[in-house]
């Protein structure tokens, strides 16, 4: 959700901005921005509605042979105001001479623009951001401040999140920045720095990496760097060297990232079991997971798991094994209600925090209450040290690569992955499973990647299948116990790639509400593999048949009876009851992703959503 870039140095100014607007286009976005300054000190500002190739043919067009200091640029998701150039970013102070792009909300933006009406400022613009830069100018011009004061002034006004990149005329070697609520980097390279609301704007660089915390302000010129709070006082902070595998991927063939990120689940789901625990004489050991000792583990009355999206429905998946497991009782939270509820939290309670991008705005307030009551917070992540890494007393990463797509594919069945063996780990803390049982789960573990890729290799079928029921309009989605959520999941999928309304539902609730909805035009998707509510599924099924209901299974393959009954089918191999959801979604987002390309759309930026929620 919105993007920032910035680059000072000495390589081509324009072509380092756009090509971290281009791989910031994940995220998700409207419209797309630039700014940068001459070499004769002044700025030079281009907006466009749609694609960031629409941005570069812009500048190009108007700049080809021009030569810059430094340059700021911005992906835009709209939440103030329309999408029009007129509010995309870069915004520009009266005088011109301030340009500024920003990610996050300010919540107050109406009573400072009305102060600013009252004396003589113009806002041409219906966003937030524009304030900001008037803002600025103001005390620059009318207290005699210098620039980073007068930056600073401006941001103790504010009430709201913020990621700030500005340059100025008025100090034309630099660019500031600032942070609270949203995310910002700072890369160090030789020479040069860059700015970015994530990683990925810069990885290809640099991977020596600074992390602005919440309410720090920077200042760089391309040799050094100073940061300071909302004070003045100066803040000491250390780059960090990030990962180098985190490069930004190309589609290696594959006609989109979701297609490409759906395929290459197999390899990620054994790249996670590879690198997120340690065998150890029958005992699991994650590396990062180190706050826990098995006495600790003992001491767990509660744990609650708290995430958005289909990060939620992955939590849900993680209260069932865990409580089934490790017989600790476990709540799940959606982050954005959880934050302005007023939980019962102790200290015995720990935290599951779950973000892709470890940045997610919600996730990140949800946090707040657990830790001033002295909670433990484990982070479960993508991004290493992203903002609720930073926030957790302990981390176990998703190990899935960077996921381009917008809609979660391999981080979902990377994150119930994570989620079984922490289960395994918890369980095996308490003494609750034996050896033996240990070993068999541990041994079918190892080979789910390979049972993955089995229900992959059926990618025609479920083609066909997509085909067929493209036209309708409407889609139920019903599963029981552990694969409740994986109904929830392909309802949410389908809904995010092809617009089409599905609702996942409990198959235990259809009399109490969706029956009403079958009729001989309502396709019923079932999650329904052969385990211990499978007789119970079967009456389910039956039920919507007997109402003329268009059925369509998720089974077992050693399944007899369901084939006979039901009109359509995909079969996945047997495994352990708690390894179902990991088999059973992939069928489920293939048939959303192939439903989505028929329609004709796109089915990595579908319309609407960002990658990375960063804002509430």
């Amino acid at each position: 959700m919105c993007g920032i870039v910035g680059y000072i140095g000495n390589k081509d100014v324009k072509s380092v901005v756009l090509n971290g607007l281009y791989n910031l286009e994940y995220r998700g976005y409207d419209s797309a921005g630039i700014a940068f300054i001459d070499r004769k000190e002044k700025i030079h500002v281009y907006k466009k509605v749609g694609k960031v190739s629409v941005l570069e043919k812009e500048v190009l067009k108007n700049i080809s042979n021009v030569s810059f200091k430094l340059g700021i640029g911005h992906t835009r998701w709209a939440t103030h105001g329309k999408v029009s150039e007129q509010n995309a970013h870069p915004h520009t102070s009266a005088s011109g001479k301030i340009a500024i792009v920003h990610n996050g909300i300010i919540e107050n933006y109406v009573e400072l623009k009305e102060f600013l009406e009252e004396k003589g400022y113009k806002l041409v613009s219906e966003t937030d951001t524009e304030v900001l830069a008037h803002l600025i100018e103001y005390f620059y011009t009318t207290e005699e401040l210098n620039l980073l004061t007068s930056f600073t002034k401006a941001l103790q006004q504010v009430k709201g999140t913020y990621a700030i990149a500005l340059i100025s005329e008025y100090e034309p070697n630099k660019i500031f920045v600032a942070r609270k609520g949203s995310p910002l980097t700072i890369g160090l390279g030789k020479g040069e720095m860059f700015v970015g609301s994530d990683i990925y704007a810069f990885i290809k660089y640099t991977n020596l990496v600074i992390y602005l915390n919440d309410e720090n302000i920077g200042i760089i010129d391309g040799l050094a760097y100073n940061i300071y709070d909302l004070e003045g006082n100066t803040i000491d902070i250390r780059p960090v060297v990030t990962d180098s595998d985190l490069m930004f991927s190309d589609l290696q063939g594959y006609r989109s990232y979701m297609e490409k990120e759906i395929f290459e689940q197999p390899l990620y789901l054994k790249n996670a079991l590879e690198k997120s625990i340690i065998i150890d004489n029958d005992d699991i050991i994650f590396p990062y997971f180190n706050f826990f000792s098995q006495e600790n583990i003992k001491k767990i009355n509660r744990i609650i798991i708290t995430a958005c999206g289909s990060s939620w429905n992955a939590g849900l998946i993680g209260k069932y094994l865990i409580e089934k497991l490790a017989q600790i009782p476990t709540s799940v939270e959606y982050a954005s209600e959880f934050r302005y509820s007023s939980p019962i939290i102790h200290q015995n309670d720990m935290i599951i925090a779950i973000s892709q991008s470890g940045e997610t705005a919600d996730t990140l307030e949800a946090l707040k209450i657990p830790k001033s009551n002295g909670a433990k917070i484990l982070s479960i992540t993508n991004i290493p040290n992203s903002s609720i890494c930073r926030e957790s007393d302990g981390i176990i990463y998703m190990n899935a690569n960077q996921e381009i797509g917008v809609a979660a594919t391999k981080t979902f069945t990377n994150t119930v992955l994570i989620l079984v063996l922490l289960s395994l780990y918890l369980a095996n803390g308490k003494k609750l499973l034996s050896t033996t049982k240990m070993k068999k789960m541990l041994n079918e573990l190892s080979d789910i990647p390979n049972k993955v890729q089995q229900i992959l290799d059926q990618k025609e079928s479920i083609f066909v299948l997509a085909n067929k029921y493209v036209t309708k309009a409407n889609f139920l989605y019903l599963g029981r116990g552990i694969n409740y959520p994986i109904a929830l999941e392909g309802a949410l999928k389908l809904k995010e790639i092809s617009y089409i309304h599905a609702e996942g539902y409990a198959a235990g609730e259809m009399k109490h509400g969706p029956l009403a909805l079958i009729d001989e035009f309502m396709p019923v998707i079932f999650v329904a593999p052969k385990d211990y509510l499978y007789e119970k599924s079967v009456s389910n099924i039956n039920e919507v048949k007997s109402r003329h209901g268009k059925t369509i299974g998720i089974i077992s393959e050693s399944d007899k009876y369901l084939p006979t009954i039901l009109d359509d089918y995909i079969c996945i191999p047997q495994t352990f009851d708690e390894f179902n959801p990991i088999l059973s979604v992939i069928p489920l987002q293939l048939f959303a992703y192939y439903v989505g390309t028929i329609r004709g759309l796109n089915v990595d930026k579908p319309r609407n959503l960002a990658k990375s929620v960063t804002v509430e």
